[in-house]
């Protein structure tokens, strides 16, 4: 039984293959066509699944498309309505392409990929949650999802038992958990739909000054989550933008302009939102506790993706443990769409062993073997060191203690937005310089963001506050306190921006500014080699932390290829890249000439 899942058409398309309920291929449509959240139909995704399944689309049993469009489309005409006259413009710009293509998905899907069979459509947050609670370990579980909006829905609660999920409550369009971070993302001059990372990552710089003013103006919390948010202040359902002039004289300023100095004022926003948001995630699953009286929970949908919050969950809920869906946005939901119709309408037995999630270290995308990276190397004269299977752990090790910066491409790409050692930049975690180093001269991004640790699984709770695995980086857990340093009293007098320069513990480089890391747990069965590397720099050096990054710069998506992880190493100042067993040191490398035609025809954005 083949069952391919697609999510298009909002942001971050992507495609997944199901075959007798086991997940063969999923990725992202950006990966293949380098446009960052690219929501194009996902032909390239689609051809890879496939490829990687070893069948054609004559071979596919049923389609599986994300959410239903014409309640979608409903959704966008009562808003209109209910807003009319203002609003002309957004509605003018939208109805076009829902005219021509968006309302017939059917026959899109049907065009697009010559397919002639069944095509089902799942409600927008039953392919979230599907996505949560069908690869999660548990043989049942509450259900929350939060993210900007599907149909109608925003937020639901639901619970997983064996094959089948039932959404039981819901909060709806226009009072919106994600759609409220989206703003203050706007507002602080950061991308909307892509930057809200960067919100998150700038908070702990910031004082939470306008937390009362966000709750007492802004939005009515209820106890269970539940909140209606003052529509006079936000954009959203009538304007090409989220915030209004209203919004901007309560915070008495304007959104900030992208690329422009970040002043204590948004630093002071960001923290005030995120505190916020925090608050009505644990509002919500207490709740889904109380209703579903479970101890495991599922999450998923975008503000799933704010790992803050759900360590905070973890850590101050009620839950006994918590699994995030590692693609949380849409593109899980493609995911969450084929499994829906595995499970959900076609009834098949579900088989977990309550330990092990059936996601597979979220390792689906494709790999390259040493043959096509070779002939890669060989035809374009790339200078190289080949390593033998024993030596790569070993050479890696010692490169990562002398602080060198390392682009680490090893077997199947990973699927959802974190890097988690197979497409990653590796770097050595105790050095202080690191953070602002690989921000600065590898990714061209803001000095601010932090980075994240890979920890040996087994030696986690030695370095963090953390009582369950995270193999997908998406819990934030405090550093120990003994793993912390003392802090003198001029660092203690420190403010916003710097807050950097106070070295706080024994792994500078993982450890933000409020003493807080996103972790990754890395276990010898989901990535053996990963695992083997960090054992070894552990047996060498007496850390079993290093530095992991999405292999990456600002504004393009995670390489795919050795052909874009050879451009991406050769236009930062990385040291070295080791692909499979071929290590490429930079200063031996000739620079690159723009002129060559495959760097034409492999050019990033």
């Amino acid at each position: 039984m083949n069952i391919l899942g697609i999510s298009a058409f909002y942001h971050d398309s992507a495609a997944c293959l199901v075959q007798d309920g086991n997940i063969i291929a999923a990725a992202q449509e950006e990966r293949f066509t380098r446009k960052k959240h690219d929501f194009a139909f996902p032909e390239n995704a689609i051809s890879y699944c496939l490829q990687e399944g070893k069948i054609s689309v004559k071979d596919l049993d049923f389609v599986a498309f994300y959410d239903k469009p014409f309640i979608k489309f409903e959704r966008i005409l009562e808003t209109y309505v209910a807003y009319a006259p203002f609003g002309i413009r957004s509605f003018i710009k939208a109805i076009p392409l829902w005219i021509k293509q968006k309302l017939w998905m059917k026959n899109l899907i049907r065009k697009e990929l010559g397919y002639t069979g069944k095509i089902i459509f799942p409600e927008h947050h039953e392919s979230h949650a599907a996505s949560a609670y069908f690869p999660s370990p548990f043989t049942e579980a509450a259900i929350l999802t939060m993210d900007g909006v599907g149909e109608w829905a925003t937020s639901s609660i639901g619970i997983g038992k064996n094959n089948n999920i039932e959404l039981l409550y819901e909060m709806r369009f226009p009072h919106s958990l994600g759609l409220l971070y989206s703003a203050f993302t706007y507002y602080t001059g950061f991308k909307v739909n892509s930057g809200e990372y960067k919100l998150m990552g700038l908070a702990p710089y910031g004082e939470p000054k306008y937390k009362d003013l966000i709750l007492k103006e802004l939005i009515d919390l209820k106890d269970d989550g539940s909140f209606k948010l003052n529509m006079k202040y936000f954009d959203y359902c009538a304007g090409l933008k989220m915030t209004n002039e209203n919004f901007n004289k309560l915070f008495e300023s304007k959104p900030r302009k992208s690329e422009s100095k970040l002043t204590q004022h948004y630093m002071d926003i960001a923290k005030s939102i995120q505190d916020v948001t925090e608050e009505i995630m644990l509002c919500m699953s207490k709740h889904a506790y109380k209703v579903t009286g479970l101890k495991s929970l599922c999450l998923s949908g975008g503000v799933a993706l704010n790992c803050v919050g759900n360590g905070r969950i973890l850590r101050e809920g009620p839950f006994k443990e918590v699994w995030v869906q590692p693609a949380s946005g849409d593109a899980g939901s493609a995911l969450g769409a084929a499994l829906f119709v595995w499970y959900q309408y076609l009834g098949n037995k579900r088989l977990t062993n309550s330990r092990k999630d059936l996601q597979k270290g979220s390792y689906l995308g494709p790999a390259f073997d040493k043959k096509y990276i070779l002939d890669f190397l060989k035809t374009k004269n790339i200078l190289y060191r080949e390593l033998a299977d024993n030596e790569i752990v070993e050479v890696i090790a010692d490169l990562i203690a002398k602080e060198k910066v390392i682009g680490w491409f090893q077997g199947r790409m990973e699927f959802g937005p974190r890097a988690l050692g197979a497409r990653s930049i590796i770097g050595d975690a105790r050095s202080p310089k690191m953070q602002e180093e690989m921000n600065l001269k590898i990714k061209f991004r803001e000095s601010f963001r932090p980075f994240a640790p890979s920890v040996l699984e087994e030696k986690s709770d030695e370095y963090f506050d953390l009582n369950q695995e995270s193999p997908y980086m998406l819990l934030v857990a405090p550093v120990k306190e003994s793993v912390r340093n003392n802090v003198t009293s001029n660092e203690k007098e420190l403010h916003g921006i710097n807050k950097l320069f106070s070295v706080r513990s024994k792994i500078p480089a993982v450890t933000h500014v409020d003493y807080s890391a996103r972790v990754q747990t890395v276990s010898k069965d989901d990535n053996p080699l990963y695992h083997k590397l960090i054992s070894r720099f552990y047996e060498k050096y007496g850390c079993p932390v290093i530095i992991n990054t999405s292999f990456n710069v600002r504004g393009e998506p995670i390489v795919c290829s050795p052909e874009e992880a050879y451009l991406c190493f050769m236009r930062t100042n990385m040291d070295y890249l080791i692909m499979e067993n071929f290590l490429l040191e930079k200063k031996e490398q000739k620079p690159l000439d723009k002129d060559i035609d495959w760097l034409r025809e492999f050019e990033l954005d």
